[in-house]
């Protein structure tokens, strides 16, 4: 396993200046956005360069403050707690395992609505993972 220093000062300078922020977003289910994940910790997915950020697939919006989502890797990642999309000409895998709640405060932008087919798809692999199916 490749060894690399986390930049956990850097995140929490950004996290402290993202958590002072209001938003007026609202994502909806089954967009894709980019979002300020961080620096987390072992094999949590980690955001990336500058501004921490990672691609997350909304599965479940509970109100004006968070939602349920899935974060995503352009790695190649081959199993059942990942499920290959293509989106924007490139392959892209969602993490089913490492499902979370995020707060809207992360939000940056959006990249991408999936298709109702695929989303139902993703959901009925994510049911399998989590042990409900």
């Amino acid at each position: 396993m490749k060894e690399y220093s986390k930049s956990f000062d850097k995140w929490n300078i950004k996290k402290k200046l993202i958590n002072c922020e209001t938003k007026n977003i609202l994502p909806n289910k089954k967009q894709i956005w980019w979002l300020n994940v961080g620096v987390n910790v072992g094999v949590e997915e980690d955001g990336k360069k500058g501004d921490f950020e990672r691609p997350v697939l909304v599965i479940k919006v509970f109100n004006r403050q968070c939602f349920l989502g899935i974060p995503m890797t352009s790695t190649e990642k081959i199993g059942k707690y990942y499920h290959k999309i293509n989106f924007l000409g490139k392959d892209s895998y969602l993490i089913l395992s490492q499902i979370k709640l995020f707060s809207i405060k992360r939000v940056s932008r959006k990249i991408y609505k999936i298709d109702r087919k695929e989303f139902d798809i993703i959901m009925n692999k994510l049911k399998k993972v989590i042990g409900f199916k």
